[in-house]
Formats: structure tokens, C-alpha cells, sequence
């Protein structure tokens, strides 16, 4: 109990200003005035693939928030077509071991940070969201998606392992059954089933209605005590942190010896390789 005391900070109106956005920034963070809620903007174009860079950006942001006491956050893309396509395959493709050390490591913390923050999250989904683009989006209480796009963990279908923690995530979401089957698939589902399943929890018809029903939900806690509400979701979420906090030096060793494999490299070319064509 303490250890969680330790991380609730008192609840303050934040002012409205930019941290660190600038021209060029891989993230837009800004916080309104009159909710003290924050927006987090993904802004690597063209699909925001999450590579060190950008992670370390989120990061950064997500220190911030804390720092800066958020009310809550709304995790969104700069993109009109792609929310996050996941993790850069670049990083993995005949990779520097020192770089892809540290790269994962980024992605602990940022996974780690969004799934136990103790302010209330929800992300406006406007754009296809596979893989590691799903991950961010389901670390979030609250999903809202926007019509004909794609969301889902499709690690499988590229030969690779969804790790343990993105496991647990989606068990957080849908019921074990339904996530078992969706892992194993490695199954993309549209907007419609999304929300069928559960995955999402509302539709909007443009970025800005998907904004508004995030912050509708956010203004469900305004009357819920912040610490107590605090506490309850760390508790609901503190297991599957805790594994990989004590196993992250095993998490990453396993991770650079997966994409050192002959056959996982082969796979990622050809993925390149498809996606040049796609692209010409």
C-alpha cells in the first residue's frame, strides 16, 4: 500500500501549453486548459512505426505527465489513415545488438509507465493499429475507433511471439478464450468487430468525435476519488508489471536472441521486401 501512496500525486489544474512539441517532434503533448486532461499525438509519419526515437519520445512524455500531475490522458495519431503501425521493423532487420538492447528496454518503460499510470487513459484510435499500435491502445482504460481500420496483435503471422506482457495486455481486454484465439491467429479485426469482441469500446465517425466520447469518459472520475481510484487500478494491473520488472534483463536477452535467428531474419526481408512492392 505504500508503494502505491508513494506514486498518487495530488490532482491540479494544469495549464494549457506544449511540452517539448515543437516542428519535427515525433510527439505532440499538450494539455487543456479547462480539464487538465492531456493529448498525446503520435507524429512520425508516415505510420508512426515505433522505432528508439519515438519511444524514447513517449517516454519522456509520459514522465512529464506524471511530473506535471495530469488529470488524465488521451493517446492519439497526427496520422488520418494509421494510428501507430507498430514496432519499426528497421530496428530488428540486421540489427546493431547494443541499439535493439536499448530499444526494447524503451518499450518496457513505456509499457510499464501507460498500463500502470495512475491517471485514467483512453486512446482515440484514428487510424490501422497492428501489433505494437495495438499494444499502446489497449495499455489504455478507454478505446474509441474510427470506421474501416484494423486493430490487433498479428505477431503470428510474421513467424514472431507476441512476449508475455503483450499477452497479458489483451488479457486485460478480452476474456481469455477470445484472446487466446486472437493471439494465436494473429487475427487483425476491423472496426465492427473490434467492438463487437470488446477490443474497442466505442466508434466515431471522424478524430474529433473520438477525442470528445475519450474525454467523456475521462469526466466519469471527476467525482471518483483520485487516489482511491488510483490504487484499485494498479491493483487490478500490478501482476503482469511485476513479472516483467523482475524479469527485464531475461525479457531483453530473449527478444535480441529471437531477432538474431537466421529464419526471423528471412521472414523480416521478406516483409520488407512485400512491403517495397506494396509501396512501388
Amino acid at each position: 500500500m505504500q508503494s502505491s501512496l508513494k506514486l498518487i500525486r495530488a490532482v491540479q489544474l494544469l495549464p494549457k501549453r506544449l511540452y517539448g512539441s515543437s516542428s519535427g517532434s515525433l510527439v505532440n503533448l499538450t494539455v487543456d486548459d479547462k480539464t487538465g486532461y492531456a493529448t498525446m499525438e503520435l507524429n512520425r509519419p508516415p505510420v508512426n512505426s515505433l522505432n528508439l526515437e519515438l519511444l524514447q519520445s513517449i517516454d519522456k512524455s509520459l514522465d512529464q505527465l506524471n511530473e506535471n500531475r495530469t488529470r488524465g490522458l488521451i493517446l492519439t495519431s497526427s496520422s488520418s489513415s494509421v494510428f501507430s503501425a507498430g514496432l519499426d521493423i528497421m530496428e530488428m532487420y540486421k540489427p546493431n545488438v547494443e541499439r535493439a538492447g536499448q530499444f526494447w528496454r524503451t518499450l518496457q518503460d513505456v509499457w510499464m509507465k501507460l498500463f500502470g499510470a495512475t491517471y485514467p487513459t483512453a486512446a482515440a484510435i484514428n487510424g490501422h493499429s497492428p501489433a505494437g499500435g495495438c499494444l499502446l491502445a489497449m495499455c489504455c482504460e478507454y478505446r474509441v475507433m474510427l470506421p474501416k481500420f484494423t486493430i490487433g496483435l498479428n505477431e503470428t503471422r510474421l513467424g514472431i511471439v507476441a512476449p508475455t506482457w503483450f499477452q497479458a495486455t489483451m488479457l486485460n481486454v478480452l476474456s481469455r478464450k477470445e484472446a487466446e484465439r486472437a493471439l494465436t491467429l494473429g487475427t487483425m479485426f476491423t472496426t465492427e468487430e473490434a467492438l463487437k469482441n470488446g477490443l474497442v469500446d466505442e466508434t466515431a465517425a471522424s478524430k474529433q468525435e473520438a477525442i470528445e466520447k475519450c474525454v467523456a469518459f475521462l469526466d466519469q472520475f471527476k467525482k471518483v476519488s483520485g487516489e482511491a481510484r488510483a490504487i484499485t487500478k494498479q491493483a487490478l494491473r500490478a501482476e503482469p508489471i511485476r513479472v516483467l520488472d523482475e524479469n527485464r534483463d531475461q525479457d531483453v536477452d530473449l527478444f535480441l536472441f529471437t531477432i538474431q535467428q537466421k529464419k526471423v531474419q528471412k521472414g523480416l526481408e521478406a516483409y520488407l521486401e512485400a512491403l517495397k512492392k506494396k509501396s512501388g
